[in-house]
């Protein structure tokens, strides 16, 4: 490991570490390593040319709307969708309606956006959002940022090729495992 005073052999090991990587997947480890080591995001580069650097670099951000982004992620959960919610608005959104935190309106007015139906309490979706890891607070009260899972899970995970279960196909294994040990309790008092 090189002397932690000498910058040049960490920029050396830094660049060797990356090396093999494209350039999208470079900019994503680089920012993912300044949020493991406490740094705050490089916001120097103007919010157009932001675009050339996040996760979404290659995806024609201007002519994608939030329904059109989250058709094509297709979230399996609430949390899914929250997280898709915050990429979009970080990542793809037009430079006018670019945002960092989202809110629980922010996540209500998506859903009507998108189609899909309200949430209860959307609040209360973020802060779930918060506890599996896909989102961090932000600076205000009620806001939420996506982090490097997140943008991983958007990025990369989604859509998803099925192998996750949805909250319906559990529900009906639910109710097949309730009929049979229903159907076994049955058979078991008329023996």
């Amino acid at each position: 490991m090189p002397d932690p005073k000498d910058d040049l052999a960490a920029v050396r090991t830094i660049a060797q570490a990356l090396e093999g990587f494209d350039s999208k997947e470079q900019e994503r480890i680089i920012r993912w390593v300044r949020e493991k080591v406490g740094l705050t995001p490089d916001t120097s580069l103007p919010t157009g040319a932001s675009v050339t650097v996040s996760p979404a670099a290659n995806a024609p951000s201007a002519t994608k709307d939030l329904k059109t982004f989250v058709a094509e992620k297709k979230p399996k959960s609430d949390n899914q969708f929250a997280a898709t919610v915050a990429y979009f608005y970080r990542f793809v959104a037009p430079p006018e309606h670019r945002k960092d935190e989202i809110t629980s309106n922010d996540l209500q007015e998506a859903c009507r956006l998108v189609g899909r139906e309200r949430l209860s309490v959307p609040g209360q979706t973020l802060r779930n959002a918060h506890q599996v890891g896909l989102l961090n607070k932000g600076n205000e009260t009620g806001s939420f940022t996506i982090n490097s899972v997140g943008e991983n899970l958007v990025d990369v995970t989604l859509p998803g090729d099925g192998a996750s279960i949805s909250r319906s196909k559990t529900k009906k294994k639910q109710k097949k495992k309730a009929k049979k040990k229903a159907a076994k309790k049955v058979a078991r008092k008329a023996a």
